[in-house]
């Protein structure tokens, strides 16, 4: 019982690419509920009969029973033609699901230890429905599918030296023979779906047994998942996306028409239908096929049929070599092999993984558009060998083509990124600074994609299937990162968190103070004394005392003046001007200027005490930039807003700022003063 709980409480993240294997198995049980549904009424016979059913431009034809017996499904039985158009568009479906699917893991990287053993059961599944599906689409015997075995005996013959027997035992006798349909329906309802069913078994245990991937997040570890329970949220999601999957295949088969076998004939050696097309799987070997030059090879009286030994066998072999051996190799190259991997990677931050992944895809795509060149020919009123000659050089091209664009893509994206973390999303506000140019203003990053870090990543940091945490941060940076909120809120003005200037009073080992400005503007490098000089602890301390004191004196000011909208810009502008005064040059942040042409907001907050703290020390912020959104000013109506008690503290203030002139004044002349004593 209590295993059975803990299966019961099994977690399954949410994210959509999830769905894509659900997708797969859920078109698996939509085959088999009807393909045995179709077993009752198909006949898998090539005895020669004559058709006398209700289709009646075929009455009178012979053909096989086995396409007598596909016709009565389609038009006596009923039903029949909507159950075999859903098993035939659920059979594309499947193929297309797993494709997808595995595509899914390769970009993210969910292949790697330990689940290099279930990317070999997918790769395995792949290739076991493409040959499901194409012995169901050769079953019924007509002209279409009978030119695709003719085309299989092609490539069976293309072997060397053994290409003759394994025809003959294929078929049974010369082509067509009589034994190749009775053969395909056992593999078909019996061989195949049985692999499928037990490979397809064994993969969901070992999703259940080393649990699902997850992508990248806050709480999210190598050592967790987080998500739906099995029972009842993602059962019942589940059971949803079945009923889905259900409801579509069936629309698909009672609204678009596939395959109509009517339409091509019984299949007879000596006819080949035009523009003949196989299933979409399949349709990559047909352009190989017509690719490839005429070449050939006669070797002690063997032909070695380069042309199609080649595009059938060699190439498809390779094909799925690669993609059994990629994670291998890919995990040998890396050095990967020493942990587990749980999290998945974004395509952006394997960039060689994902180039690969995108020409292995253009090259499946142009294989698969060069299968119909001759229609595309047709179409386009364009020279067949010309189009031809087109999608040779595309085959070549076109792969290194989509490497190089998509690790470029990939690295642009995620530099684009990091500059998004770093420098913050623009907000649509321009501001002006002191010198009277003009900034974008930008806010911090609020929202992210599965996946994405929640902070830039460092330059020697790797941030590919590990969990995006954040790292241990010294006390005096707690400030520097988190926007802090205002104590005293002022309105009309917008507090902006990212340009401000910190000032940190700190206590050295030496017993020697400095001062030094802190924040997000780096280049504001502050004042650091050099050691040597007796009173530098003094001096530096009066400093900050005056440069204290005055902040003090500015935010009264401000705050005196916050009960119009149109004071408050003014306020601004005063302590601007005071903390330029006061500020040493190479301390003084860059400030910004109101623009009077903005909304509301709030800001120009007062010194107060920071939770940030150095050893033995003690810090003070204030904050320097803000962006004004007040109403623009009339000029008209400026006059009669202010009343004595406004002129009265303007004045008061600027008897302060005199005064602070005069002390530092002095305090600069006691400095030359000592430094030439000394």
């Amino acid at each position: 019982m209590a295993g059975g709980g803990r299966l019961l409480r099994k977690a399954f993240p949410e994210h959509w690419s999830f769905l894509l294997g659900e997708i797969a198995l859920y078109s698996l049980v939509l085959l088999i509920l009807t393909g045995v549904w179709l077993t009752f009424f198909f006949a898998p016979e090539m005895s020669e009969v004559v058709y006398q059913g209700r289709y009646v431009p075929l009455r009178g034809i012979r053909m096989s029973r086995a396409f007598d017996s596909t016709l009565h499904i389609s038009f006596d039985v009923r039903g029949g033609l909507l159950v075999r158009q859903m098993h035939h568009w659920a059979a594309l479906v499947f193929v297309a699901a797993i494709g997808v699917h595995m595509l899914r893991i390769f970009f993210t990287g969910a292949f790697r230890r330990p689940r290099e053993l279930n990317w070999v059961i997918g790769v395995t599944l792949l290739v076991i429905a493409m040959s499901e599906g194409f012995a169901g689409y050769s079953l019924p015997d007509d002209l279409l599918s009978g030119t695709g075995l003719r085309i299989a005996q092609g490539i069976m013959l293309s072997l060397p030296v053994v290409g003759t027997y394994v025809s003959m035992f294929v078929f049974g006798a010369q082509f067509p023979g009589e034994d190749i349909v009775p053969r395909l329906y056992a593999m078909h309802i019996l061989l195949l779906p049985g692999l499928l069913i037990a490979l397809v078994t064994v993969h969901l245990m070992l999703v259940f047994q080393l649990k699902h991937t997850q992508w990248r997040g806050p709480g999210r570890s190598n050592r967790n998942v987080v998500g739906k329970p099995l029972f009842p949220q993602f059962m019942v999601s589940s059971t949803g996306l079945s009923f889905t999957v259900f409801g579509v295949t069936a629309l698909l088969g009672g609204l678009a028409q596939i395959n109509p076998v009517w339409v091509y004939g019984p299949y007879r050696p000596d006819q080949v239908s035009t523009g003949s097309q196989p299933d979409w799987y399949v349709g990559f070997l047909e352009g190989a096929l017509r690719l490839v030059p005429p070449w050939e090879t006669n070797v002690a009286g063997h032909t070695l049929m380069w042309n199609v030994l080649l595009p059938a066998v060699v190439l498809p072999g390779l094909l799925f070599s690669v993609l059994y051996a990629y994670p291998f190799a890919e995990q040998r190259l890396t050095d990967e092999w020493s942990g587990e991997r749980h999290l998945c990677d974004r395509p952006r931050d394997r960039p060689v993984r994902t180039g690969l992944g995108v020409a292995g895809t253009v090259f499946y795509a142009v294989l698969l558009l060069a299968g119909g060149n001759d229609i595309m020919a047709f179409s386009f009123r364009i020279s067949l060998n010309a189009l031809t000659w087109i999608f040779r050089i595309a085959l070549v091209v076109a792969p290194v083509v989509a490497l190089l664009i998509t690790r470029w893509l990939c690295r642009a994206l995620a530099e684009a990124e990091q500059k998004r973390l770093t420098r913050g999303q623009e907000s649509g506000e321009v501001r002006q600074t002191v010198e009277g140019g003009y900034a974008s203003d930008h806010r911090p990053v609020t929202s992210f994609r599965p996946g994405a870090p929640r902070r830039p990543i460092g330059p020697g940091e790797s941030h590919t299937g590990t969990a995006s945490q954040e790292p241990p941060r010294r006390p005096h940076d707690a400030d520097e990162e988190r926007p802090q909120p205002m104590d005293h809120a002022w309105p009309g003005v917008v507090h902006r968190a990212h340009d401000c200037d910190r000032v940190h009073r700190t206590a050295t080992a030496g017993g020697r103070t400095s001062l030094r400005s802190r924040g997000t503007r780096k280049e504001g490098a502050g004042r650091n004394y050099r050691p040597g000089s007796s009173d530098e602890a003094a001096r530096s301390a009066s400093r900050f005392l005056i440069r204290a004191v005055s902040l003090r004196t500015s935010a009264w000011v401000a705050r005196s003046f916050s009960s119009h909208s149109g004071r408050s810009c003014f306020s601004v502008s005063i302590c601007s001007v005071v903390r330029a005064s006061v500020t040493p040059a190479r301390a003084r942040p860059e400030i910004d200027t109101p623009s009077f042409a903005a909304t509301t907001g709030r800001g120009c907050g007062p010194l107060r005490r920071s939770s940030s703290s150095h050893a033995g020390g003690s810090a003070w912020s204030s904050f320097s930039s803000w962006r004004v959104t007040t109403p623009s000013w009339n000029s008209a109506g400026v006059a009669g807003r202010y009343t004595p008690s406004f002129f009265a503290a303007v004045a008061g203030f600027i008897v302060w700022v005199v005064w602070c002139d005069f002390m530092l004044s002095r305090l600069s002349a006691a400095h030359e003063t000592s430094d030439h004593a000394g």
